[in-house]
Parts: structure tokens; C-alpha cells; sequence
């Protein structure tokens, strides 16, 4: 969800609880974007995270140490000559918005004792963090908004701080069934649930309003005229009682890959059942879980991003000498018709003199024999012609034979690098990128990757489940083990899936010889589904013994053939969903 007012509510509860006088020990910006106030109290030492970036704009306390560059950014360095060794006296939540203001008791330079004020403004691609002195006059700011920028609001070192303008909404801290009631009979009973919550109470994320809406009706999404008035006034007005109790639920919902998708202060059932929910002691533990998920990941992309570059520029190549080989190849199509101008001709030739441009003549091809022209080159003797149209054909032949060959070369090329695609939209760890990149320079992609240098040895290690019969599944991270699964690790008697015609995970049941079941069949397949390319909820998959996979001399890595083999229609199942059913 976005990070609203009601959870900036709940995380500002959350610190005043655990730091009610905070001594500012460090400042440290890891981002661009985010500063870490190292504070401390009592026996308690924790961060608090300040992030206002564009992706994840939020408020914090953490215990996740990050990496600090070598040379601090200067706005750090400013935050340090104001801050270190000062107390947070006091917090505030400005106008029930994503404002909260940090009071802290520090010194000027001339040694006396003065308030200043940390404010965060967590609004989106607006998020903000200003520092002012006691009388709100700006000091300064991450994010400096002069006139150019906006004309509504600046943010400018030497003005006064002005709090963003305020719409006309209700305060969800205060329950008043009849303020709900009139606004409610005024409201547009063809529009949303979730459009009257967030139209009329302030600081509400529209998740928060499909979460209520679900719990009044059963679904997300829904006109007012299909809901009982009485049953969403409860609904709310318990989601109220929360609020102001601060009776919370920190939880995250997480999908069937173990990914977070979404998170919360109260409990998330709007989602269905294709998600998991956990739920966390604190709020600040809720972050860390999520957060530091979400910023692994993004940081294994963007490591990966020139990978992402290389085989996007491969594959638009690729499409791009298909698409003109394609069209070659359906110009040499016409071999046939060159070679009948050919006959055509010295089937006529005794009445063709030279310098003719064209002559009409039967074509005995077409069993209706119908009169066709055919163009000829003055220039050219009638023979000459003839044998111009044949060397056409002889061409158009020769270019037929060489084009097929070359198109299921590049076809096969552009099943190989949308495979590399798969994998690498799939990577979760450092070392899945450094055998990608391996592979590509390996696979004659050592060009585009400038400077690298393959490491001596990597070292496959394949993700592993079991079925509910207990048999061990491994399972490709990419195309360099799946080769290795299949003809180094697997023995002949053990299975092999694979998705049908699409890119994917080799995935090896080893089976020791023994017959497995039905059902550990079906889950080896709902495994090979998952961890490919595909998309659909019933996707084929095929099977067979190890023994009958074979590898083309030279093919690229994870290309193998295989003719004796049965087909599996089954709905994809990831490993972690089948390891939560208590398989293995």
C-alpha cells in the first residue's frame, strides 16, 4: 500500500513509544534519497529511516545497517553540523497528512540552546525533508522547490515553511455516524466504495478503502448502490476504533514466489487467496521484511541492467534479420514462375525475334491454358531470355535452401536469448547474475560485455524440493544447469520436465529407480511450469526419462532434444507453495 497518514500515525505511535527522548548518535545518507538518524535511548540503539524517494517514500525505525558511501553528500554533512549529539524532544503528525515533524533540542554556534525542526513529508514523488529553525523559517531541504519548479508551493532556504494545502475531508479519528450518514446520502450512488472513503476522509490509502469495502461486501471493487449503508458504517467505524486505539496488525502479503507484494497496520484479506500473509510484532519489523526484499531485488536488477540492455538489443537485432530473411524468403518463392517463363519462351522461341519487350503465349501449366504475357529484354536474344529467367530461378532456388537454414538458425537464436530473459527476470541472487553473464560470454556475447573476465570456476547449485513421495526435484536457475542437471547430476532412470515450447527450468525428479506416483508426477510438472516463461494457468509440459535427452553438437546451452515423451496439461506451483503443503 502507500505509505498514508494513517501510517504515519502508526509509525510515529511506535517511536514515541520506544524513544520518547532520543539522542541523535549518527547521520548517515545511504541513498540519494534517504537519511539514517542513528538515535539512542536507554539501552536501546536504532535508525531511523527517513526515505524520500520516488519508489519507496517512507518513515522508519530500523535495525538494517547499509552500506554509506566513502565521501558523505553534503546535505549529510549539513545534517551533522545541525544534529549530531542532539535529543528528539518531541513528534508530531501535521493536519492528520504524511507530515510528521521531529523536534530537536540542539545548540547554535554560539553554544546556546535552541529548537529545530526535522520535517518529513512522505507525498510521493513530492516526499520531502526540510529542516527549520523554531519559528519555521527553512534552513534547508533534500529537495529544493523554487518557482520554475512550482508556483504553488516553494521550498526555499529563508522562507517560512507552509504546510501543503488541505482538501475539505473528515478526520477518520473522529466518529460521527452522522457526518458518515450525510455524506454518504450526497455521494454519487453509481461511483465506488473506494472513491466515497477516499473522497471523504483524509490520509486514506486506497488499498485501506478496498480492504473495507471487501469486508463489507465481499469484494474490492463496488458501486455504492450495491452495498448495505448500515454494514459499511459498521465496517468503517470499526476500522475507526482501530485507528484511534492504535489496536494494530503489522502484516505482508506475500505471493507465491515468497515476493512482497503488499503491506499493512491491520490485517489483509482483500487479496484473495492467491496470496500468504505475515504478520509482524512491530511496524518497524514489518519494514525491514519488506523493504529489504523489495531493495535486494531492485539492487540484483539494476547490477543486472546491463545484462537487460545486451539482450534486448540481441533479440531486436535478431527479430530484425528474421523479419528481412522472412521476406527474402518469400521472394524466392517465385523460383517456380521464372523457371515457367523459361520454358515458355523456348517453347516459342521459333516465332521471338530480338528487340521484342514482351509476346503472348499459352500456359500449358494451368490446366485451363490461359493466354499470360511475358516480359522479355530487348536488348537480349529470345535464348538469352530463357536463360535469364533460369538463372533467376537457379538463384531463387539456392537463396530458398540457404535462407530456411538460416532462419531456424536465428529462430533457435531468439529462443536461446528469450530463455537468457527468463532466467534473468527470475534472479534472486548475486551469484544468478554472475552465471548469466558467464553464459552469455560463453555463448559468443564476450564483445558486448566489455572488461569482463570469466571467473575460474562457478560452482552450479540448483534450487531443490521434494514431492509429497519424497522425491528430490532440482531445478535450473539457468541455461548453464540445466545442462548441468541433465547430463552431469541426473541419471538415466530419473524423469526430465520441461515446458512445451516454451523457455524455462529443467527440472530432474530423482527417482532412484523407483516408479513414482501420479501426484509427485503432477507436482514435478507444476514445478517445471512455474519456473519458465509461461503464463497461462494450464500450461503443457513435457516428460521423459533422463536417458532420453540428447544435446545437438554445438547447440547453445539449454537446447536438447527428445523424442520419446509424454505431455502433462498442469497449473504451475512454485517451490515454495509446494514446500508450505508440507511436501518434504
Amino acid at each position: 500500500m502507500a505509505f498514508d497518514a494513517c501510517m504515519m500515525r502508526a509509525v510515529l505511535s511506535e517511536f514515541s513509544r520506544e524513544f520518547p527522548e532520543a539522542k541523535i548518535e549518527k547521520v548517515l545518507q545511504p541513498q540519494n534519497d534517504e537519511i539514517d538518524l542513528v538515535v539512542h535511548h536507554g539501552r536501546s540503539s536504532r535508525r531511523l529511516v527517513l526515505n524520500v524517494g520516488p519508489n519507496a517514500p517512507r518513515l522508519q525505525l530500523s535495525d538494517i545497517a547499509k552500506e554509506n558511501p566513502l565521501k558523505a553528500p553534503m546535505f549529510c554533512m549539513l545534517l551533522r553540523k545541525h544534529f549530531l549529539g542532539a535529543r528528539i524532544v518531541g513528534v508530531e503528525q501535521l493536519g492528520f497528512d504524511r507530515i510528521a515533524v521531529f523536534k530537536v533540542s540542539c545548540y547554535d554556534e554560539m553554544g546556546f540552546q535552541v529548537e529545530k525542526k526535522i520535517i518529513c513529508e512522505i507525498m510521493g514523488k513530492y516526499a520531502n525533508l526540510i529542516i527549520t529553525d523554531s519559528e519555521w523559517k527553512i534552513l534547508a531541504a533534500m529537495k529544493i522547490i523554487d518557482f520554475a519548479a512550482s508556483t504553488v508551493r516553494q521550498v526555499l532556504p529563508g522562507m517560512r515553511y507552509q504546510i501543503p494545502a488541505m482538501q475539505d475531508k473528515l478526520s477518520p479519528l473522529v466518529i460521527d455516524k452522522d457526518a458518515f450518514s450525510a455524506r454518504l446520502a450526497s455521494f454519487p450512488k453509481e461511483r465506488s466504495v473506494e472513491k466515497f472513503i477516499t473522497s471523504t476522509y483524509s490520509g486514506i490509502a486506497t488499498q485501506i478503502a478496498h480492504e473495507i469495502c471487501y469486508r463489507t461486501s465481499g469484494q474490492c471493487d463496488l458501486p455504492l448502490m450495491n452495498v448495505d449503508p448500515d454494514r459499511l458504517y459498521k465496517v468503517f467505524s470499526e476500522w475507526q476504533e482501530l485507528l484511534i486505539l492504535e489496536t494494530y496488525t503489522p502484516t505482508v502479503a506475500v505471493d507465491r514466489t515468497g515476493r512482497p507484494i503488499d503491506y499493512s497496520y491491520m490485517d489483509i484479506t482483500y487479496l484473495g487467496d492467491g496470496v500468504t500473509v505475515k504478520h509482524f510484532d512491530s511496524l518497524s519489523a514489518l519494514f525491514d521484511a519488506y523493504f529489504a526484499e523489495k531493495d535486494r531485488l531492485e539492487k540484483i536488477h539494476q547490477r543486472g541492467h546491463d545484462l537487460v540492455t545486451l539482450l534486448n538489443n540481441a533479440v531486436a537485432r535478431t527479430e530484425r534479420k528474421l523479419a528481412i530473411q522472412r521476406e527474402s524468403l518469400l521472394e524466392s518463392e517465385k523460383g517456380e514462375e521464372y523457371r515457367k517463363k523459361g520454358d515458355l519462351i523456348i517453347a516459342n522461341i521459333y516465332q521471338l525475334k530480338r528487340g521484342m519487350t514482351s509476346f503472348s503465349a499459352i500456359d500449358y501449366y494451368d490446366n485451363e491454358c490461359p493466354e499470360v504475357t511475358i516480359e522479355l529484354d530487348s536488348r537480349l536474344s529470345p535464348a538469352d531470355n530463357a536463360q535469364r529467367y533460369y538463372k533467376l530461378y537457379n538463384k531463387a532456388k539456392t537463396a530458398k535452401e540457404v535462407l530456411t537454414k538460416q532462419i531456424a538458425i536465428w529462430e533457435n537464436e531468439l529462443i536461446y536469448l528469450e530463455s537468457v530473459k527468463t532466467f534473468l527476470a527470475k534472479a534472486e541472487t548475486e551469484e544468478d547474475l554472475v552465471e548469466i553473464r558467464d553464459e552469455l560470454y560463453r555463448s559468443g556475447y564476450a564483445a558486448k560485455l566489455r572488461g569482463y573476465k570469466p571467473p575460474k570456476q562457478i560452482k552450479a547449485r540448483p534450487m531443490r524440493f521434494r514431492t509429497s513421495g519424497g522425491y528430490e526435484l532440482l531445478v535450473g536457475r539457468n541455461n548453464m544447469q540445466n545442462d548441468h542437471l541433465t547430463f552431469k547430476m541426473a541419471e538415466k532412470h530419473d524423469i526430465w520436465f520441461h515446458t512445451k515450447d516454451i523457455p524455462g527450468s529443467h527440472v530432474i525428479m530423482v527417482t532412484g529407480g523407483d516408479e513414482p506416483s501420479e501426484r509427485d508426477y503432477t507436482e514435478a510438472a507444476g514445478i517445471a511450469a512455474y519456473y519458465s516463461k509461461a503464463t497461462a494457468d494450464m500450461v503443457a509440459v513435457d516428460y521423459t526419462a533422463v536417458k532420453n535427452i540428447k544435446k545437438p553438437q554445438g547447440a547453445k546451452p539449454g537446447f536438447v532434444i527428445y523424442k520419446t515423451n509424454y505431455t502433462a496439461f498442469v497449473r504451475p506451483i512454485s517451490g515454495e507453495e509446494l514446500q508450505k503443503n508440507g511436501n518434504g
